[in-house]
């Protein structure tokens, strides 16, 4: 799910979605409206699924899609190698999620840990 702001609303640590991927914002720069335009945005921001650093650059009026990010909670089931069985907290459905390496060693099973979804996407998310 998605829905449309204009540039101007944005700021860092939020998210939109460039190339068809939700990004978090990192910095925003305007430039002032000049003789023959109006003001621009270049806002840097790199994607929460595949880590990549993406670019925007457009008017500062222009509107532009936002992704609904959702945080949630789940319960481990098993591990099997890179793969982890999880159980919403919410509604207990099951699912199965890659391990991202940096996480590996603290995944244990019966724990209680965060995932992101958005767009149809889901990944593992401890802080």
């Amino acid at each position: 799910m998605k829905q449309q702001v204009e540039v101007k609303e944005l700021k860092e640590g939020k998210y939109m979605i460039i190339d068809d991927e939700p990004c978090v914002i990192k910095s925003i720069s305007k430039s002032k409206p000049g003789k023959h335009g109006s003001a621009k945005a270049r806002i840097d921001a790199i994607g929460i699924f595949d880590n990549q650093k993406r670019s925007y650059i457009g008017s500062v009026s222009s509107k532009v899609y936002m992704p609904i990010v959702e945080r949630k909670s789940a319960q481990v089931l098993s591990i099997a190698g890179d793969i982890v069985q999880l159980m919403d907290m919410d509604d207990y459905s099951t699912f199965e999620l890659m391990i991202p390496p940096e996480y590996k060693d603290r995944i244990k099973e019966g724990a209680e840990i965060t995932y992101i979804t958005s767009l149809g996407k889901m990944k593992i998310d401890l802080r």
